[in-house]
C-alpha cells in the first residue's frame, strides 16, 4: 500500500466535513487548510530510483488525496496531469474518496470511456441527505469500480436503493477527534444487514471516539478505534 497526496487543502462543503482530520492536523501546525497547495509528492508515480526502477513498486495499491478531494476545483489545473500519470502507471490502482461526485465529469480525462480499470471512485456519504444527494449520481457514472464510504456516520442511512453489483464495498467509521460526534452501533449494524442483504462487501473500519453500545457512550482513545472495530469481528464479504 502506498499514499500519494498530490495536493493539499480542502474546502468544507457538507456535515461530514465540520471536523475534518486535515484541518485539525494543520491547526497544530500554523497552516491554513483552505489553501489548497501542489505537493513536494506530485509526481511520486512515476519517480524512479537510482537504478531506473519505478519508486512505487508494480502491482501496488494507491491511496490517493487523503488529505484533500481529487474534483477539488482548485485542483482543476493540476488533475490532467495527474490523470496522465495514472494512464502512465496502468500496473497500479488507484483509489480515491470524494464528497463531490457532483463535478465527476467536469474531472475526467476525453479518453475516459467507460472508466480506466485502475482507479476504484468511493463516494463517501454521512448521513442521508447526502446520500441521497450523491448516490444517484454516482450510480449512474462511468466507473470501473465503485466503493461508497460512510465515514463519519453521524446518522442512521438506508442504502438499500442503492447496493447493487456496481458497488464493490461499503466501509463504515466514526468520527475521531476531541470533537467528535457519537456514532450507535445500531446503525452500523443496520448498515451490515442491507449489505449481507444486497450481497455487497461490508468493513467496520474504527468506532470513532464517541461510540454508543446498548444505550451506553463509550470514549475511545484514537490508537484503539480501528482495533476495537476488527475486534466485533462483523465484517462481511459475499461467498
Amino acid at each position: 500500500m502506498a499514499t500519494w497526496n498530490l495536493w493539499h487543502g480542502c474546502h468544507k462543503i457538507s456535515p461530514g466535513c465540520q471536523h475534518c482530520y486535515v484541518y485539525r492536523q494543520d491547526e497544530q501546525h500554523g497552516k491554513d487548510s483552505s489553501i489548497v497547495t501542489k505537493t513536494a509528492n506530485f509526481y511520486l508515480p512515476i519517480k524512479k530510483d537510482r537504478h531506473k526502477n519505478y519508486k512505487l513498486a508494480s502491482g501496488s495499491l494507491v491511496y490517493t488525496c487523503f488529505t484533500s478531494d481529487f474534483f477539488l476545483e482548485d485542483a482543476d489545473c493540476w488533475r490532467q496531469e495527474a490523470w496522465e500519470m495514472i494512464r502512465t502507471r496502468r500496473d497500479l490502482h488507484f483509489l480515491f474518496v470524494t464528497k463531490r461526485i457532483h463535478r465527476f465529469y467536469d474531472c475526467i480525462p476525453s479518453d475516459w470511456g467507460s472508466g480506466y480499470p485502475n482507479v476504484t471512485i468511493c463516494c463517501t456519504v454521512e448521513n442521508q441527505d447526502r446520500a441521497d444527494a450523491r448516490l444517484p449520481i454516482f450510480l449512474s457514472a462511468p466507473i470501473c469500480r465503485k466503493e461508497i464510504v460512510l465515514e463519519p456516520l453521524l446518522e442512521p442511512v438506508d442504502l438499500s436503493a442503492y447496493l447493487c453489483p456496481q458497488i464493490k464495498g461499503v466501509t463504515v467509521g466514526g468520527e475521531s477527534g476531541p470533537q467528535a460526534r457519537p456514532c450507535n452501533y445500531d446503525w452500523i449494524l443496520s448498515l451490515r444487514r442491507q449489505c449481507m442483504d444486497a450481497g455487497v462487501p461490508f468493513h467496520f473500519k474504527q468506532t470513532g471516539k464517541r461510540f454508543v453500545k446498548d444505550g451506553k457512550l463509550y470514549v475511545i482513545a484514537r490508537k484503539y478505534q480501528h482495533a476495537q472495530a476488527k475486534k466485533a469481528g462483523i465484517d462481511f464479504t459475499p461467498l
